[in-house]
């Protein structure tokens, strides 16, 4: 079963369950989705879509493989150094997921590296390319 149809039958359970009011349900579940700043969650993956297919994330993967591409696991390392640039211009990770990952994990498939590998490489770079700065509220 998928994951969607689980939760969503599990919130139908809860609210047959409980006995709450439909008219309750369906204002709850509008006022849950309309706060503004869930807006920037797609538009941070576009704004990753439009730098991964506009050519910047590219041209970030090749300033990162001149920097460390040369030494042993080079092009390893040129992805923590591509995520962490791709980080700090966006200031998020799920751009930095996005389009990083659409760019190195196939190049370090085609170069040998393992996809497990590849992937590990990518998330964990994400995850500390936005670790170094301090939390905003």
């Amino acid at each position: 079963m998928p994951v969607a149809f689980a939760i969503g039958l599990s919130a139908v359970c809860t609210i047959l369950w409980e006995g709450w009011p439909l008219a309750v349900v369906f204002q709850r579940m509008n006022a849950g989705m309309n706060i503004f700043s869930f807006l920037a969650i797609p538009f941070f993956i576009f704004a990753g879509e439009l730098m991964l297919h506009g050519g910047i994330a590219d041209r970030i993967v090749a300033f990162a493989k001149n920097l460390v591409g040369h030494i042993r696991g080079g092009l390893g390392m040129s992805n923590v150094v591509a995520c962490t640039l791709f980080g700090e211009c966006r200031a998020r990770r799920s751009p930095t997921s996005s389009a990083m990952g659409a760019v190195m994990i196939p190049m370090m498939k085609r170069e040998g590296y393992h996809a497990d590998y590849a992937v590990n490489v990518t998330t964990h770079a994400r995850w500390s390319a936005c670790s170094c700065r301090p939390a905003t509220t």
